[in-house]
Parts: C-alpha cells; structure tokens; sequence
C-alpha cells in the first residue's frame, strides 16, 4: 500500500472595526479548487475591546462554514461517482 502526503492551505484574514470582526477563510486544494467561507463577530457594547477573541469567533464560524462546504462538496462527488445518493456525512 502506498501512502501519499498531500497538503491543504487555508487561510484567515480579518476586517475589523471597534465593534465587528469579518473573517474569510480559504482553502486552495490540490486540484486548484478554492473554497470560500465567512465568519462574522460583533462586540457587545458593555465587553471590553478585544479584537482577538472577536477573530478568534469570526474565525471560528468562517472554518465552521469552509468545513460545511467541504462536507456538501464531497457529497457531491460522491453522488456523481456512484449515481445514487450518499449517507449522510457527520462532522
């Protein structure tokens, strides 16, 4: 049996002001695919300014939604390679 080690790239960037945090995470795979998602935080007015968490939640709902991508995606090829409708995938 042969193993292969293949690689993926996702990247963070954030947008942020006083109050919101806008993430986008990417992921380029080896077939030149890239996948897009966004995350998006919003400071309550009584917490103190803490942009890391903000990116810290913005970036978690960007890779929660890349992930949801990625699952919908495989999904789908699996559909098309076998002709029929596949199983549910859990995270």
């Amino acid at each position: 049996m042969m193993h292969t080690a293949v690689g993926w790239h996702v990247e963070l960037e954030f947008q942020e002001d006083d109050t919101h945090t806008r993430a986008v995470a990417m992921v380029r795979l080896p077939d030149g695919t890239e996948v897009r998602a966004h995350g998006h935080a919003s400071r309550h007015h009584t917490d103190a300014n803490q942009p890391r968490v903000g990116e810290e939640i913005a970036g978690a709902r960007a890779l929660n939604e890349l992930a949801m991508q990625m699952l919908t995606k495989a999904h789908g090829e699996i559909d098309q390679a076998s002709g029929r409708t596949s199983h549910p995938i859990h995270v």
